[in-house]
């Protein structure tokens, strides 16, 4: 397996998408399908299933992901149902720390009768009478019964992942924020996002057919931790060389972001960020009494390709970054007038293996658009630290300054908690900065590393770059076109 990826099934789903980037440039597409799966799994020796004709069938499942999906289904994450058949059921279990003791708590705890235990007094659980209460594990002196839940299950915090009768996991789409924590916690790959990677083929084909188009990539300033010793802008010169035209920070975007919510905190005197749509999607799904609280000013990924559309009505746009969100954010109306298509880095990553281009091969080009606020966007506090920079930016006299009294959320549990103490009267502050991924974009659920602590080294390395530039100057200046 190759150094780069993480985990078996991150590989399998970059060879797919490469496999199916391959031959859509070529063009044979069509006739290729059925082969891929073959490519990757070409022996008699399974991987990891039962035999290799379900590993390929598994395969042709996500050869159709690759190719986006369902198209009837306008959610960006799906499940595999023929993927997901390795975890256990899960609910309440009694593990070996049961004593058999005498007192049979759990057993008067249990309003459907469960319980019952055999010649050695330990208790045992009728998993088809238990209705999941709980009430036995609280009650267990040796903590005895613990609620065994599935990888899934886990990583969703908003409740949206159920299973089917034959034990399948499912979505429940008026709960999912599509931030993709279950896609990149499924030990199978089971889950996983829809790939709109043929739409921006497309796009390239179009820029190599057409001398005057322009394709312009936006890319998040996450990209900074993606490749240990490849530097961004190597990697934008890698972008170039596929065929963009010109390429943009979308950390512009967020100093820009940044400038417009400073007088719109102070105006309105309680703001929710605008940058995650994950955070976004929450609040108006599962709060949407605290939805007027969102910011108007519309996320980075946005206001970087509107800044570019302004100089070029005509080119197209395409986001790259970590997160699976972003494919959802860019179907919304009041987006797709300025963002063409989102692809994620691991999608970047395969369309550069099917072109033969090694970002750690190339040059590097110009690659400065942005301040220390907007690259530092994609890690907790970023946006904080970028809204607290604007206001001291403001021409105010400083005693007229706005205080801002930030809440700093990373990951969507701690963004539900701060939202219903909202909800219940009880804010902590003025400022709600949500990130639905535990230290925010850098750790993406789509990234290509996860690699901790280095993540947050090499986008402050990044963010140092610029130092010293204002959020005023970055913005009013624009993005940097070719």
């Amino acid at each position: 397996m190759a150094e780069r990826f993480e985990s078996r099934v991150q590989y399998l789903k970059s060879m797919v998408l490469r496999y199916v980037a391959e031959a859509a440039f070529e063009g044979t597409l069509a006739e290729s399908i059925l082969d891929i799966p073959k490519k990757i799994i070409p022996g008699t020796k399974p991987t990891m299933r039962c035999c290799v004709y379900k590993e390929r069938a598994i395969l042709a499942e996500r050869v159709k992901l690759a190719m986006g999906g369902d198209k009837a289904n306008p959610n960006v994450i799906e499940v595999i149902s023929i993927a997901c058949d390795e975890c256990a059921k899960g609910g309440y279990q009694v593990t070996d720390n049961c004593r058999g003791c005498i007192a049979h708590r759990c057993e008067a705890a249990c309003p459907t009768k469960s319980i019952s235990f055999g010649d050695s007094q330990r208790a045992r659980i009728d998993n088809k009478k238990c209705i999941q209460c709980g009430k036995c594990a609280q009650v267990c002196p040796y903590g005895a019964i613990i609620n065994y839940r599935r990888p899934c299950e886990n990583a969703c915090k908003t409740g949206a992942i159920g299973m089917d009768e034959d034990g399948a996991a499912t979505i429940n789409y008026e709960n999912c924020t599509s931030c993709g924590a279950c896609v990149y916690q499924c030990p199978f790959g089971a889950i996983m996002d829809k790939s709109f990677m043929l739409d921006t083929i497309r796009f390239l084909k179009e820029a190599e057919a057409d001398p005057k188009a322009r394709l312009v990539a936006i890319v998040a300033p996450s990209v900074a931790a993606q490749y240990k010793t490849v530097r961004p802008a190597q990697v934008a010169a890698a972008l170039l060389k596929l065929g963009f035209t010109d390429v943009v920070e979308a950390a512009l975007g967020a100093d820009m972001t940044a400038a417009h919510e400073a007088p719109e905190l102070a105006e309105k005197g309680t703001l929710f960020s605008s940058c995650c749509p994950a955070f976004v999607a929450l609040v108006e799904k599962k709060f949407p009494e605290l939805a007027d609280k969102i910011s108007e000013t519309p996320s980075p990924m946005v206001m970087a390709a509107m800044n570019v559309k302004m100089q070029l009505p005509a080119a197209k746009t395409v986001f790259i970054g970590p997160c699976t969100a972003k494919k959802a954010e860019v179907q919304l109306e009041k987006v797709r007038p300025f963002v063409d298509n989102a692809i994620t880095f691991e999608e970047m990553d395969a369309l550069f293996e099917a072109k033969k281009i090694d970002p750690a091969e190339c040059g590097t080009e110009p690659y400065d658009d942005a301040t220390f606020y907007g690259r530092n966007f994609a890690q907790s506090g970023g946006v904080t630290a970028a809204v607290t920079g604007a206001l001291m930016e403001q021409p105010e006299h400083p005693d007229d300054r706005f205080g801002i009294q930030p809440v700093v959320c990373s990951g969507s549990e701690e963004c539900i908690k701060a939202l219903k103490k909202i909800a219940y009267g009880r804010p902590e502050g003025n400022f709600l900065e949500g990130m639905a991924c535990v230290g925010g974009c850098v750790n993406g659920p789509v990234a290509l590393r996860h690699p901790g602590n280095e993540s947050f080294v090499l986008l402050s390395r990044h963010a140092e770059e610029v130092r010293g530039k204002r959020i005023t100057d970055t913005a009013k200046a624009g993005a940097k076109l070719s």
